[in-house]
């Protein structure tokens, strides 16, 4: 069952750990959505299950969506690979789900993995977990929500500031934000959070949706003003970098019209930009760079090698 790329346990207490496992940093690849909707789906219709727990496996949570996947949408020209995943998986599997998620967050959250743990209804984590938004890097904008959950719980100014400078934070840091309910030590995580969940569905703790909340945006007229700042701030500081104002736009929308319309704006914005020669140069630096780095290593690894043969 661990070699499943996600797999599902069930506990007495009638809480379902589902767990990632893509070793070394549990990239979220197709068989990572695939696997999770099919446990989720599961999860549901077992009348044992009462909560749900997303975790990852080998001491981490997620490093993000497999960037793999963005070459391969890039190199065919077909966005539709990615078509409902923030919207199917995310809204209707988890968060608009009948039973509530906490996820169980240790090492990192970044990219799509930071989305995924805010589309649960809470988050636990260790002190030192990293979260972090990173897409604006490869010329991309976040694609599982995050345009639209982290300035919900996070507030507008800091989402923006993690998004456009892709700055990761720390748990503690994220719990000052809103973004972490609980810390909690790497043997008492599963613990917390499991306790957590049962809290929120025998109705203890409220059940609280990231996508629905509004109370952290303040007024139109106040977010208006904070986006229009960021967007002059783009303007001089990377002009040609169009996944900034593309980021900000989705972010807009989502406040003037509200939450889902906002995740479908962010779906057809990126479906857009991966495809636009900003996002194809910076995708294939990416993979120059990392094959420089392992060749850099192999090379390192064959001289201290070589005195021993």
């Amino acid at each position: 069952m661990a070699n499943a790329p996600v797999f599902m346990e069930v506990g007495s207490d009638g809480v379902a750990v589902i767990t990632m496992s893509n070793p070394p940093v549990n990239p979220l690849d197709l068989s990572i959505i695939t696997g999770l909707k099919e446990k989720y789906v599961e999860a549901m219709n077992r009348n044992d299950v009462k909560a749900v727990v997303l975790t990852g496996d080998s001491g981490k949570f997620s490093g993000g969506f497999d960037i793999n996947v963005f070459a391969e949408v890039q190199k065919t020209g077909d966005a539709s690979i990615l078509s409902d995943v923030s919207a199917d998986l995310l809204v209707n599997t988890i968060e608009d789900a009948k039973k509530p998620s906490v996820a169980a967050i240790q090492g990192l959250a970044l990219g799509g993995g930071l989305d995924l743990t805010l589309g649960c209804h809470a988050r636990i984590a260790t002190p030192d977990a990293q979260l972090g938004s990173r897409e604006l890097t490869l010329g991309i904008i976040p694609a599982f929500g995050g345009t639209q959950r982290l300035p919900r719980l996070a507030g507008m100014s800091k989402a923006i500031e993690m998004m456009l400078l892709s700055k990761s934070i720390q748990a503690k840091e994220g719990k000052e934000y809103g973004l972490i309910d609980a810390i909690a030590s790497p043997n008492e995580l599963l613990v917390v959070a499991k306790q957590w969940a049962l809290d929120i569905a025998e109705k203890r703790k409220p059940w609280i949706s990231s996508l629905h909340r509004t109370d952290i945006l303040g007024s139109l007229s106040e977010s208006r003003q904070i986006l229009q700042a960021a967007r002059e701030q783009v303007k001089r500081i990377s002009p040609h970098m169009p996944q900034h104002q593309a980021c900000l736009d989705a972010i807009e929308d989502g406040i003037v019209f509200g939450g889902y319309a906002g995740v479908l704006k962010e779906a057809r914005l990126f479906k857009e930009i991966v495809l636009a020669t900003t996002a194809r140069n910076l995708v294939h630096a990416f993979f120059t760079q990392r094959s420089t780095s392992k060749s850099s290593a192999g090379s390192s690894d064959s001289k201290q090698l070589r005195p021993r043969l």
